[in-house]
């Protein structure tokens, strides 16, 4: 019975001292992480945004810059859906002018736009495995290409209220959301362009005699 109890203490005690050094590993490599996604921001134009919009991903991020990219895609995707439900409850809104109204359905229009080619562009580069060479730049080209639609279609849609006849709280808040995902679509499309850059030069390096 003492043997037992020795050696649950001695169970215990392993654990303990276990633990810490577990967290303190966790804690490491998230500092890590974050560092690199600090480090990676700096190539965006909104930097700051960068970081708030990705931080919360460092688990998954980890320090990949094809994942970085990827979860860069996905929260302008998300941003972009949840303002075009948005933009939609614009149309309802009581006194609308009848300018306001057609911009806000053009606007409708450019974000559903924008919706279509940041989903494609997120799953376009999440099925490109290993793809090396050719391969690898005709579907980054696709992804840049469908990224850069995607930011002229929001750029668009805030271009729609111009004009002093569109002063108004519909104007102000339909601009407010949409630049912003304007914004965090400008800096995944930086961090697209990177991860293309570096994964091209890598590649050439390792081409070399």
């Amino acid at each position: 019975m003492a043997k037992l109890g020795l050696n649950l203490l001695l169970l215990l005690l392993s654990i303990a001292l276990y633990m810490p050094g577990t967290a303190d590993s966790a804690a490491t490599r998230h500092s890590s992480t974050t560092d690199f996604i600090k480090a990676s921001c700096r190539a965006t134009r909104y930097p700051a945004l960068c970081v708030q919009c990705l931080s919360g991903y460092a688990s998954a991020i980890r320090q990949s810059q094809r994942q970085l990219a990827q979860t860069a895609l996905s929260v302008s995707l998300s941003r972009a859906r949840s303002a075009t439900v948005f933009v939609s409850k614009m149309t309802k809104v009581k006194g609308i002018k009848h300018r306001e109204y057609a911009a806000v359905k053009d606007c409708i229009e450019n974000m559903g736009d924008s919706v279509d080619r940041l989903s494609r562009s997120v799953r376009e580069l999440g099925h490109m495995g290993r793809t090396v060479g050719q391969d690898f730049m005709w579907h980054m080209s696709n992804v840049q290409t469908w990224v850069s639609a995607a930011l002229t279609d929001e750029s668009t849609c805030v271009d729609g209220f111009s004009g002093r006849a569109m002063d108004g709280n519909v104007k102000a808040a339909i601009k407010r959301r949409v630049v912003n995902v304007a914004q965090v679509t400008s800096n995944a499309l930086a961090l697209v362009n990177r991860f293309a850059a570096r994964h091209q030069r890598a590649a050439t390096a390792t081409a070399k005699p």
